[in-house]
């Protein structure tokens, strides 16, 4: 049922039969919408003889293709290549088209593009997705050159774990309201297969549909987030508007969908939250640790406190990535950037240490803009975010459950050498 989603959000922004809202509360209408929605005589016009009216009506039906058995299409013409070789897919993984291909592959993660890009200080995050599937610069995929990690040694996730590109969700490039039904149709549709959704973006608004897919399977208030970002991305309206990049994380806890005391943010490091927003988070139990932490008492404290409050009470986790945590000098193609913020060498360790010490039942990076980065940086580095995250999933599945893992051979030279 696609009433799961949009419930007391889409038709505030829209129509002016809500419910005005409590600026403390940030609540929307009285009831669920989405039919209310599609008829009511009080929205923006829109002429439904336009094909195009509803992004949901824009997925292609996967039977239009050749008959075939279902599951993953290796769409590469060669068995492997150099970055720049080869059609862009996420890591030049296989393609996905249907729920079908993702449950007969046996499907463990599933990578998605949204390029919704509405909301944020800098406009060019809808490019994201296929700046990050194309952001690597050094190294190698498939079959020629398997890639080592620096840590971690020759793990490799895409050969641990069953991996796809699952495409991208339509968006309506003038409407968020109208953009999240695709998007938690697709994250959904991977969740239920029990493979985790990972969506790059995009603006930071994709955390609303994203999570409330997530917690349509586990359950609401089952999941814990670990959310990185400059900001707490809490305000009640963003110019009148309930669905923006700046108020996924009040729209969320108000809906009941995540726990205050299981939403931890890693990096705060902007002007807002300000002293009104704390009392909100207070009031919530939203678990904060603003960038001075780091100072104060190390990134692995702050790690091992995000981890612990994340899980109090809860199995599952999702982790949510605004590059904007980052200081710009990094990776200066962000929708938001704030400088001040945490460098690589802080985030990728931390990234990978979640990875392998939760159950990871989602993650979404978001805010990679490369129309604002005239280098390549930020979208290697998003490729990195990605690959740091699974890296650590990987080394769980393979029963290392150090968070700070190092390949004996990647960590001492005179050490001896063991099969």
């Amino acid at each position: 049922m696609r009433s799961t989603l949009l419930f007391a959000l889409a038709l505030v922004a829209l129509t002016a039969t809500a419910v005005p809202a409590d600026d403390d509360k940030g609540t929307a209408t009285e009831e669920p919408i989405i039919d209310m929605f599609r008829n009511s005589p009080n929205a923006i016009p829109l002429d439904p003889r336009d094909p195009t009216l509803d992004p949901m009506n824009l997925f292609r039906d996967p039977n239009d293709n050749p008959k075939r058995e279902p599951g993953p299409i290796n769409i590469q013409k060669a068995v492997g290549g150099l970055s720049f070789q080869g059609i862009p897919t996420f890591f030049r993984l296989p393609v996905a088209l249907s729920q079908e291909d993702l449950t007969a592959g046996k499907v463990e993660v599933a990578f998605m593009g949204a390029s919704q890009d509405l909301s944020t200080g800098q406009r060019g995050t809808a490019y994201g997705p296929q700046a990050v599937r194309t952001g690597e610069v050094v190294g190698g995929w498939g079959e020629l050159m398997p890639l080592a990690h620096p840590s971690a040694g020759e793990v490799d996730f895409t050969k641990v774990m069953t991996c796809v590109d699952y495409g991208d969700a339509p968006i309506d490039i003038m409407s968020n309201e109208r953009s999240v039904l695709s998007v938690h149709k697709m994250v959904k549709e991977i969740a239920e297969t029990g493979a985790i959704p990972v969506i790059v973006g995009g603006d930071h608004s994709l955390m609303y549909p994203d999570l409330v897919a997530i917690t349509d399977v586990y359950g609401k208030g089952k999941v814990g987030v670990i959310h990185f970002d400059a900001h707490f991305d809490g305000i009640p309206l963003l110019f009148g508007h309930y669905l923006s990049h700046g108020a996924p994380v009040r729209r969320l806890i108000d809906e009941g969908h995540v726990n205050g005391r299981n939403f931890v943010q890693i990096g705060l490091n902007s002007v807002k939250p300000g002293k009104k927003d704390i009392a909100w988070m207070r009031e919530n139990q939203v678990r904060y640790h603003f960038i001075h932490e780091f100072d104060d008492k190390g990134w692995r404290a702050v790690l091992e406190e995000a981890i612990a409050e994340a899980t109090d009470g809860v199995e599952y986790v999702f982790i949510s990535v605004d590059t904007d945590c980052l200081d710009p000098a990094f990776a200066p193609g962000m929708g938001t950037p704030e400088p001040g913020g945490m460098t690589l060498r802080e985030l990728f360790p931390m990234l990978r240490a979640i990875g392998t010490q939760t159950k990871v039942v989602g993650v979404e990076m978001v805010e990679v803009n490369p129309i604002a980065d005239p280098t390549y940086r930020t979208g290697q580095v998003g490729v990195r975010i990605l690959r740091e995250i699974m890296t650590g999933v990987a080394l769980g599945k393979l029963g290392i459950d150090d968070p700070y893992y190092v390949d004996p051979l990647w960590k001492d030279h005179g050490g001896p050498i063991e099969d």
